[in-house]
């Protein structure tokens, strides 16, 4: 899945536990009618790719959900939810559009020569 926006707030790494697990924090908000503050994590190597980016910065972020169950000293069953970055990316104005890749020139095609109308083609229309 992929999440694009601005990025709001990007927090400092913090290191947890004896074996220096690593985790970064980045908050995207969207851009569309309710913009949503949508809280992502970055996890031990991942932490870095956020070093590269900057508040305010359009961004498109690959994403991964993640969810566990956990059942408390009193015997209750709790489930958690995380969002998990693995990918960030920087986007300009051409590739912003409507989350679409960029139309090639049409002299990026070589022209059909030797076309011949009568050909069964598998088109639907």
């Amino acid at each position: 899945m992929e999440i694009q926006g601005k990025i709001k707030m990007i927090d400092e790494t913090k290191t947890y536990g004896s074996n220096g697990f690593r985790k970064r924090e980045v908050v995207v908000t969207t851009e569309e009618q309710y913009p949503q503050h949508i809280m992502i994590e970055f996890v031990q190597d991942k932490t870095d790719l956020l070093n590269a980016f900057n508040e305010g910065e359009s961004v498109k972020v690959s994403i991964n959900l993640r969810g566990r169950e956990w059942v408390n000293p009193q015997g209750e069953t709790k489930y958690f939810n995380s969002i998990q970055g693995w990918r960030i990316e920087k986007l300009t104005a051409e590739n912003e559009s409507a989350g679409m890749p960029p139309i090639p020139p049409m002299d990026a095609f070589e022209p059909a020569n030797e076309l011949n109308e009568e050909d069964h083609d598998d088109l639907p229309f």
